[in-house]
């Protein structure tokens, strides 16, 4: 194996480890974080399954993770270039993956401005000034979130270097039609 692909699987190992604790956090933050507290005689606990587009990231942070991970043991046990059906794959799956956990932290963020600053309009009261341990730790968890999700754009270029590697020229693999 060539310097330059040693460096780039060592590189990928890294930034997929990365992506693995970064969104397994994320969703350990988020699934566990609650808080219960005791308003007007009422007793309450705030949990992530309250705002679906908490749970939701919860769960697509959970995916995320496995399915780094399994690429993580993948990077380990087959360290060669694949066929190209399994760089379409890769590609295409790390791309979807980064899109789901963008885009999931993104809704996330948005319901949590709602709790943090409430909207007056609609008569919505601020809810971290009654929970700010469960407020806090979603914060925590949102910014793991955050974090994964950039790993994970640079792992979908990674994708993208190998995918195309295979079509180039100087690799062999790359056949001109016949005129």
């Amino acid at each position: 194996m060539a310097s330059g692909q040693a460096q780039a699987l060592r590189a990928e190992r890294l930034m997929r480890g990365a992506c693995v604790a970064m969104a397994a956090a994320a969703a350990l933050l988020l699934g566990f974080s609650a808080q219960t507290k005791t308003v007007l005689f009422i007793r309450k606990t705030a949990v992530a399954k309250d705002v679906q587009a908490l749970w939701v990231l919860t769960v697509a942070a959970a995916a995320a993770a496995g399915y780094h991970f399994a690429q993580l043991a993948r990077c380990f046990y087959c360290s060669g270039a694949g066929s190209r059906a399994a760089s379409w794959t890769s590609f295409l799956l790390d791309k979807g993956c980064a899109y789901m956990v963008f885009a999931s932290t993104a809704a996330a963020l948005q319901a949590c401005m709602v709790a943090l600053t409430g909207v007056d309009a609609l008569q919505w009261s601020k809810l971290c000034n009654i929970y700010t341990h469960f407020c806090e730790q979603v914060a925590a968890g949102i910014v793991c979130s955050l974090l994964a999700a950039v790993g994970m754009t640079v792992l979908s270029a990674f994708s993208a270097r190998q995918l195309f590697c295979l079509y180039s020229p100087a690799t062999g693999h790359h056949r001109r039609p016949q005129q």
